[in-house]
């Protein structure tokens, strides 16, 4: 079964971090560019960084970076996005998605609710 299982989603104060994962079976990871993507309520669903499929690769949304940090494990199957200094604008569901690097095929999981409050 081809599925993209996201944990780690928990409700942190201000100024703490997470790490997410995406556990991914039933299709060849390494064949496939990894994101994550986020949506708040009421807004758009946005891309927050992505991987290459070798893992060589690195790109943040310029509200991430120097905070969050991607990385994927081709062994595990996994990726994985370290969250530092949340801040309340960063609540959202977050997603995991993965594209073929050929056929451009996209696979979503199904989201972690992400809370960042005092």
């Amino acid at each position: 079964q081809v599925q993209l299982v996201e944990s780690g989603g928990d409700l942190v104060q201000p100024g703490g971090s997470l790490r997410l994962s995406c556990a991914a079976s039933g299709f060849t990871f390494s064949t496939y560019v990894m994101s994550w993507y986020r949506q708040a309520p009421g807004k758009e669903r946005e891309l927050v960084a992505r991987v290459s499929h070798t893992g060589s690769m690195t790109n943040y949304a310029d509200s991430v970076k120097g905070r969050f940090t991607m990385s994927r494990d081709n062994v595990k199957n996994t990726v994985y996005l370290q969250m530092n200094s949340l801040k309340p604008e960063d609540t959202a569901v977050y997603y995991c998605k993965a594209e073929h690097i050929r056929s451009g095929l996209n696979i979503w999981g199904q989201g972690t609710q992400v809370t960042v409050s005092s």
